[in-house]
């Protein structure tokens, strides 16, 4: 078997599949927002990039590979956006009483502009994928242990 043959029917490729794929979607969706909508991200919405960016190749390069032991150097990277996103949401619902500064231009992800559907912060989104890329690395980690 060659090493960089995708092997379906390993129990680690679907969760790490999945995981590429929640980073992916959200990579494009900050990118579409940013570049398309021409929203600028507030500084948090940056450092939540800095961390789910780098997932979107490593996630891509693991389930590629078949490896499961990509939960080891994907997790520290979703744990540190997740812990980013959930201090960011605590500001956004005011929970935590500190201002959100807007990054240059743009509204700062506290205003109406960064609302998708009229319903969904992006705040709350991103929390919501690093939750579920740390989920499925939980998965693809317990499996590995088996």
């Amino acid at each position: 078997m060659v090493a960089a043959e995708i092997n379906r029917d390993d129990k680690t490729w679907l969760p790490t599949f999945g995981g590429w794929l929640i980073a992916l979607l959200s990579t494009l969706g900050a990118l579409f927002i940013g570049e398309v909508m021409g929203q600028a991200p507030c500084d948090l919405c940056w450092y939540q990039r800095a961390f789910m960016f780098p997932l979107a190749i490593l996630l891509a390069v693991a389930a590629y590979r078949s490896d499961g032991g990509a939960w080891f150097y994907a997790a520290p990277l979703a744990a540190i956006g997740w812990l980013i996103a959930a201090f960011h949401n605590l500001l956004y619902f005011k929970i935590i009483p500190t201002a959100i500064k807007p990054c240059g231009q743009g509204p700062s992800c506290s205003g109406d502009g960064m609302i998708l559907f009229g319903a969904l912060p992006i705040p709350l989104l991103s929390l919501a994928a690093f939750t579920a890329i740390i989920a499925l690395l939980l998965t693809v980690r317990r499996r590995t242990s088996s």
